[in-house]
């Protein structure tokens, strides 16, 4: 079974709850749905997020559907896009190209769906922007004027990797906007919340019916305070004499 088939088997066209405009393919039980492509595969799978929207996409997509502005013309990036739902909330604001990351074969079938559902052209890549060289810039990153990043910090080894990216491409003038509901590895002090949302949660995937969830913007890297220059008083410039009589050369 193709990740296009097993998506459509296992998944059911549903809006989403705090973006109903947009449709997506939702897993009933996203647990189950792990297990049973893990006995598929023979092999551990990783776990299906694609198979629900979560907090972080859905205040995203929100925030990004409430003001166009944010992407509209512009070269747009979802990281790690599991279903599609912030990328296709991009696309319907306006932006002038949209590309869908995932790392999971799975997600980028759903990511596909989601595309056709909305009525929307996503650029869907399998890929995992985490795994290349510190300091170098994915290919699937290059150009990209606004990056979006919903629900990613829920690991500290995912966070110690996804930082340091996102002020490269920050860097490189790139807006950077992330989804979050208060992840234990969210680099609090790096962000500022520009937006809120309380985000109805389905599927069983929170501890909560619904989260609170914030859309931060990446701050701007803060520049080491540059120490004056003190003259040295003391110094006697070149060709001087002590006696302060400057000396003519023979």
């Amino acid at each position: 079974m193709t990740p296009d088939e097993l998506v459509r088997a296992e998944a059911a066209p549903a809006p989403v709850p705090l973006v109903p405009e947009v449709v997506l393919p939702v897993v009933a039980d996203v647990m189950a749905l792990w297990e049973r492509t893990e006995e598929r595969a023979g092999t551990p799978q990783p776990p299906p997020f694609w198979g629900s929207p979560w907090a972080g996409g859905q205040a995203l997509a929100r925030s990004v559907l409430d003001d166009p502005r944010l992407v509209a013309g512009r070269r747009v990036v979802d990281v790690a896009c599991g279903s599609g739902l912030v990328a296709v909330a991009a696309a319907l604001a306006g932006a002038a190209d949209v590309r869908a990351l995932d790392l999971d074969p799975l997600a980028a079938a759903a990511a596909r769906w989601s595309a056709a559902l909305n009525g929307v052209v996503l650029d869907v890549r399998v890929v995992d922007v985490l795994e290349g060289a510190a300091g170098v810039l994915p290919a699937a990153l290059a150009g990209a004027e606004v990056v979006l990043v919903g629900d990613l910090f829920y690991e500290r080894a995912t966070a110690e990797r996804l930082l340091p990216l996102l002020r490269l491409l920050a860097g490189r003038g790139a807006a950077v906007l992330v989804g979050d509901p208060g992840r234990a590895h969210l680099p609090v002090a790096a962000l500022e919340e520009v937006a809120r949302h309380e985000v109805p949660v389905a599927g069983g995937l929170e501890d909560r019916a619904v989260r609170s969830t914030a859309v931060l913007r990446l701050r701007p890297p803060v520049e080491p305070p540059v120490e004056p220059q003190v003259p040295d008083l003391g110094a006697q410039p070149s060709g001087s004499s002590s006696s302060g009589v400057r000396q003519v050369p023979r």
